[in-house]
């Protein structure tokens, strides 16, 4: 094993602690729901960036490039001044929700660098201007701006003009669990010598006041002289820390409480408060700190004359250990080396493959993004529905308001966010598919995260699991029981490791998911499913999960498409349980049976006449069911109608011959049921190799949907597969309703539509989750049908492919957004120049939330590595499959 690997198996076992410490800060706290107690449940106004310098956070914190226990009890992060802006840089910042011409965005360029899975090694960037950061600018112009504007960026605001800022390089190297070394680099990149003031930040999260008989844990100074200085962290349950600062420095303390005074008109608790040292530094207030050197937050204050093109570097140690007498002797550069080094060999260990030199440099940076989107989420309902024993009680209106009936839900946890700025709170069916690279260099991780998700301090006693913060009980997509088979199958192929006693367990809690979706979700118990958005926000043309104009409901082709995928995976796991107990054989057949009904149904809905199959044009719509009974298709191309697709599972001969009674009730059906298996891909049919396929989609109806999806002029993009079909530029879908129309357009970029919010557009975009699983979809179709089924790809070109080809082209249209083309230019960038051509910014990268649908360039959140972080196993199947050129 890899010296990465032994550490990991070292956690696993608990002989030693190397993720007791890594990146679990957020980088947004304020504007959360954990934080809102107003009576509106308006987050983004309640608790706004501008109090977070001052006010103590109740449920978590926040900061630049920070790290944190695993409980989040004493944090460290930066701090930075160019000694002309307002406020000390303490935090990312970015518009709300409201701000936003396209929802809320986080506005500053930091970048996730590298990482190992147990953070014995990181690095992280951030470029900081060295001019007055345009806050108000950032604001008043984006709120100018419509939704059919593009977004105003910190780039666009001239800030960067003559390469005046700052790179900030970050890096962390653990010599042993409790013992990290930290190495700053700042470089001027500007013509001109400049100061900034640099302070790194010791701080405990502050769980005192809200718990009166809770013991207060105190920082102080320890040590003081010109080689270094040390502070003391000390708390009742994670012990003593010190914190090493290198070099004579002045040390600031000050306390992580409540400005009261500042910002409500009140006389504070405490002399000293949050925002102290941001007071002493900006404004010059030598009282806004303890002169005793002693409190909740401190910081280490450098001051840095930096000369054009000059880098200074900064060295601390947080530590377990007083004892240090030369903390920064050769041997920590040497611990730097040697920890870089043994990453290096990890990935190689991880991708071993002769790809280009761009390829494993996105790769890298994607699983570092994975790795830096921890976050330690905590949030209990009934505490924060009731409120503390201490401060003003919340508005009596919380108690039926948002999450209410979520009281069971109690999360303390380190958990995979989608984004910690634009989405720092937990998304059920976004981190399904963080899980998958995950578990490519983590599967304990990985099997961790699944595993929190549906247990009982998680999941609703009535089987429900959670979606995310804002509303717990919207539904995602049930793809928990595919992720969890999929991260057994790639421990078990890159670690040669099986653990069935992880599948079991989360097989037994999706046994009660299952049965919430089949008794919640299909309204007259016919097998046709609705579910509302399904994380596909502004798709349709109304509000899925809203109460309709027409009245009635959506029968859905991706809810029931969805409950299909869940019924194979379920039964698959099923098989693979039953290997070791022949009770699972009964269960899979129960699934199988299950899923027959559910693709009889998307074809026919029993006896309704229309179905969400439409024969005419070879392609799957939702149905608007209205209260007299009358159905009307919504002809919106769309994935909706591709979703379909995902009902499918192989059944190799061996695994037949293995299960002979589920292979008697397999067969039963086939012989006696000839209503169920009609509409059911090629049950009967032996495939290559004697396979058997299950699947809503038949030859003939695949050949059809592919027509349209390997279309370039619909679905196909040179970088992925659009959301909504480019048909819909031409010919937008109408449906008019009390005198009020309502229409879908091509929109390949950002949303025009308020739907959820528009902070995401699923009308043209391409999103890496629905493309992914295509790609996998396609490989199992290729491995029933063979090579000699090919389609033409794209459509109008005369070149036929076999479906493995097609999922290999393409995988290589999304790896393709990230990659240098021939001009050098990378697609994710679009037309910001910058990116594309200065060479302190072209190779870094950014994951972003989804992608034009035309040009591939990246938009919404941009560090949502949670699902775009996909191309990393893109790209290691590209390294398996393709040749080094590729």
């Amino acid at each position: 094993m890899t010296a990465e690997e032994t550490r990991l198996q070292a956690d696993q076992n608990r002989t030693a602690y190397w993720k007791r410490w890594g990146p679990y800060l957020s980088e947004r706290q304020w504007g959360t729901v954990r934080e809102d107690y107003s009576s509106t449940g308006e987050a983004w106004d309640y608790f706004p960036h501008d109090h977070a310098r001052s006010r103590a956070y109740r449920w978590g914190e926040d900061g630049i490039a920070g790290i944190s226990d695993n409980h989040q009890r004493l944090c460290f992060a930066l701090a930075l001044w160019n000694g002309c802006d307002p406020i000390l840089k303490e935090r990312m910042f970015g518009l709300t929700g409201t701000q936003g011409n396209h929802g809320e965005d986080v506005k500053e360029y930091y970048f996730y660098l590298d990482s190992t899975p147990t953070h014995s090694y990181m690095k992280f960037l951030y470029k900081y201007p060295q001019q007055v950061f345009p806050y108000t600018d950032l604001v008043e112009e984006n709120r100018r701006r419509g939704r059919h504007d593009p977004e105003f960026e910190l780039l666009d605001t001239g800030v960067f003009a003559g390469d005046r800022y700052f790179d900030v390089l970050v890096e962390y190297a653990k010599n042993t669990p409790e013992d990290i070394l930290i190495q700053v680099s700042i470089i001027n990149r500007g013509s001109e010598e400049k100061t900034l003031h640099f302070l790194p930040t010791l701080w405990f999260r502050n769980t005192w006041s809200w718990n009166p008989i809770e013991e207060k844990p105190f920082l102080k100074i320890f040590k003081s002289d010109p080689k270094f200085s040390i502070v003391e962290a000390s708390h009742p349950i994670l012990g003593d820390r010190w914190l090493y600062c290198e070099g004579a420095t002045e040390l600031l303390f000050t306390e992580n409480e409540t400005n009261y005074e500042k910002l409500f008109g009140v006389s504070n608790a405490f002399p000293y408060v949050k925002d102290g040292i941001n007071d002493y530094v900006v404004d010059d207030r030598q009282q806004a700190v303890n002169p005793n050197r002693i409190g909740t937050k401190t910081s280490a204050h450098y001051k840095l004359v930096i000369g054009a093109g000059e880098t200074k570097t900064v060295r601390l140690r947080l530590s377990d250990s007083p004892d240090f007498v030369e903390p920064f002797s050769a041997d920590f550069n040497g611990i730097f080396q040697n920890r870089l080094q043994e990453a290096d060999e990890f990935y190689q260990r991880i991708c071993p493959f002769k790809l280009s030199e761009d390829m494993h440099n996105v790769q890298r940076q994607a699983f570092a993004g994975m790795l830096w989107s921890k976050q330690y989420y905590y949030y209990v309902v009934e505490e924060w529905l009731q409120g503390d024993s201490v401060g003003i009680a919340p508005p009596p209106e919380r108690k039926q308001g948002r999450n209410h009936e979520w009281i069971h839900l109690y999360n303390d946890d380190v958990l995979s966010m989608p984004d910690k700025w634009e989405y720092p709170w937990f998304a059920a069916w976004d981190l399904a598919f963080h899980l998958i690279p995950l578990a490519m260099v983590d599967p304990d991780f990985a099997k961790y995260q699944i595993d929190r998700l549906t247990r009982e301090w998680y999941m609703h006693p009535n089987g429900q699991i959670p979606a995310y913060e804002w509303a717990f009980g919207d539904v995602n997509p049930p793809v928990h029981a595919w992720a969890a088979m999929r991260i057994y199958e790639i421990e078990k192929k890159m670690y040669g490791r099986t653990d069935k006693q992880f599948l079991e367990r989360v097989f037994q809690k999706l046994l009660l998911n299952f049965t919430w979706w089949v008794n919640r979700k299909d309204i007259e118990g016919n097998n046709v499913f609705q579910g509302g958005f399904l994380g596909l926000d502004n798709i349709g043309i109304f509000d899925r999960s809203a109460e309709l104009p027409t009245g009635g409901r959506i029968n859905q082709a991706d809810g029931t498409s969805w409950m299909g995928m869940y019924c194979l995976n379920m039964l698959t796991i099923a098989l693979e349980l039953a290997k070791d107990n022949p009770t699972y054989e009964d269960i899979a057949s129960k699934f199988f049976e299950h899923f027959l009904y559910i693709a009889d149904a998307i074809d026919g809905i029993g006896n309704a006449e229309i179905a969400l199959w439409d024969q005419a044009d070879g392609f799957f719509y939702d149905a608007l069911h209205l209260p007299d009974g009358h159905h009307t298709p919504l002809k919106v191309r769309s994935i909706v109608g591709l979703i379909p697709l995902f009902g499918i599972a192989i059944l190799e001969p061996e695994t037949l011959k293995m299960f002979p009674g589920f292979r008697r009730r397999m067969e039963w059906f086939i012989r006696n049921r000839p209503d169920l298996r009609q509409n059911v891909a090629c049950m009967e049919t032996p495939g290559v190799g004697a396979r058997r396929l299950l699947a809503i989609v038949g030859k003939d109806k695949l050949r059809r949907i592919l027509e349209k999806m390997l279309d370039e002029q619909e679905f196909f993009s040179p970088y992925g597969i659009r959301a909504v079909s480019k048909f819909h530029k031409s010919y937008p879908y109408t449906l008019t309703i009390h005198d009020q129309e309502y229409r879908v357009d091509y929109e390949p970029a950002e949303s025009t539509s308020n739907l959820f919010g528009g902070n995401s557009n699923w009308r043209g975009p391409i999103w890496f989750p629905i493309n992914y699983l295509l790609i996998e979809t396609l490989q199992k179709f290729h491995h029933y049908l063979g090579e000699d089924f090919k389609v033409e790809c794209p459509i109008g070109s005369g070149q036929m492919l076999t479906l493995w080809e097609v999922a290999t082209e393409l995988s290589q249209r999304l790896i393709r957004i990230f990659l240098q083309d021939s001009s050098s230019r990378r697609p994710v960038y679009g037309g910001t120049e910058i990116f594309q051509t200065k060479s302190d910014w072209r190779d870094l990268i950014l994951f972003n939330e989804y992608f034009h649908g035309d040009n591939g360039a990246g938009i919404g959140a941009s560090h949502q590595t949670g699902w775009t972080g996909l191309v990393a196993e893109l790209i290691q199947q590209c390294g398996v499959n393709c040749t080094p050129e590729g």
